[in-house]
């Protein structure tokens, strides 16, 4: 274990072996010491460093511009979470009785609830099986018809791990007209994302999962040539152009993904996210991807050795990121969950199984542990 990582990472010194940053990870030291600088600037001097504040808003929005690759800054949003970004989007667009939206059978809540309330607009929502065509993308491109109007999809589906090319369905809805959104907080901060190279229209992902930042800020990022495709739903002082000059009486909507941001932004969870985000920037998402592919990887094989437990993911190259769903071929996985966790192996019950997530920083000792411990239920 790297000895910076092993510093950044306290519950590596504790009994704890945390495999669940596919739902709140924990977070790295830097981010913890973020959070009590500013609360310290607060006690003893308010708002006095505001200006140094807006500095790291703006950094932060630059650190996530990298991190996914985006033309530039103004292209990211900092909001309150995926299902906030993914209302922005659904209730931005001019829907017509009779279009519909793509996402599969297998999407977190957030990507799916959001579509479904457009019914009294009369759109339509078509649920697609991943596994009903000869891939993913067939799958999902197939149901493409003349009154599609955006493919939203998850990188990674949050319970069984699968992974979708995000290349393949991004020039698919390019060459169709068809909008692009990705659902990303599965894999923002486990895998090197490219929203040019995918061609993304819109891509969202709260900070608290990979990212290993707070929960309450998530990255939304909307192309330029996206941008003008969505109405406002919430106005404030924070979303128009001349946003510090408050005598201004008439006013323009930024031209920046800014205009999302109605009000005033949350300080203290940006600068929590920025710190996180600075960890991630600094060892590179190319070595963090192929840490977090491996230990996924060793996952697989762990599992797969024990004539006691049963790999549910998909463990072909391409198909799998940080998220392993297996279960006990005798207990139930709900049962198998409630032991793990007494035992300090913090997992979730997802599916029809139980889902380990490893980070880069994860150890192989750690996850032989944990597979050893669901071996031994009786």
């Amino acid at each position: 274990m790297n000895a910076k990582l092993q510093n950044e990472f306290d519950q590596l010194d504790t009994k704890l072996i945390y495999l669940n940053h596919a739902a709140v990870a924990p977070w790295p030291l830097r981010t913890q010491q973020a959070v009590i600088q500013f609360a310290s600037e607060n006690l003893h001097s308010g708002a006095y460093h505001y200006p140094d504040w807006m500095n790291t808003e703006q950094n932060l929005r630059q650190q996530l511009a990298t991190l996914i690759n985006a033309p530039k800054c103004d292209d990211i949003a900092l909001l309150k979470n995926t299902s906030e970004a993914l209302s922005v989007v659904a209730y931005g667009l001019d829907w017509k009785p009779g279009d519909n939206v793509i996402i599969s059978n297998e999407e977190f809540p957030s990507n799916r609830i959001v579509w479904e309330s457009l019914a009294s607009k009369g759109v339509e929502v078509k649920q697609v099986d991943l596994h009903s065509g000869s891939s993913p993308e067939q799958a999902l491109t197939q149901a493409f018809d003349s009154r599609t109007r955006i493919l939203s999809i998850s990188s990674v589906q949050y319970a069984s791990g699968l992974r979708v090319n995000l290349d393949e369905l991004g020039q698919q809805c390019q060459q169709a007209g068809i909008l692009f959104c990705v659902d990303a907080i599965q894999s923002t901060g486990a895998l090197q994302i490219d929203v040019q190279a995918i061609q993304a229209d819109f891509l969202m992902a709260d900070g608290h999962k990979w990212m290993l930042g707070p929960e309450g800020l998530a990255l939304f990022y909307c192309s330029s040539s996206a941008r003008d495709q969505l109405q406002l739903q919430q106005f404030g002082w924070h979303m128009v152009e001349d946003y510090l000059d408050f005598n201004k009486r008439d006013w323009d909507i930024a031209t920046s993904s800014r205009r999302f941001e109605c009000g005033s932004p949350n300080m203290l969870t940006i600068h929590a996210l920025s710190a996180s985000i600075s960890l991630l920037l600094e060892f590179g998402m190319d070595n963090i991807e192929l840490q977090v592919l491996k230990n996924a990887e060793y996952l697989h094989q762990c599992i797969k050795q024990s004539p006691k437990l049963e790999l549910l993911s998909n463990d072909d190259i391409g198909r799998y990121a940080g998220i392993v769903l297996f279960r006990h071929r005798k207990i139930s996985s709900e049962l198998l969950y409630q032991s793990l966790m007494k035992q300090g192996i913090v997992c979730a019950a997802r599916g029809d199984g139980v889902r380990f997530s490893p980070h880069f920083y994860t150890t192989n000792d750690q996850i032989s542990r944990a597979v050893e411990a669901a071996e031994s239920m009786n």
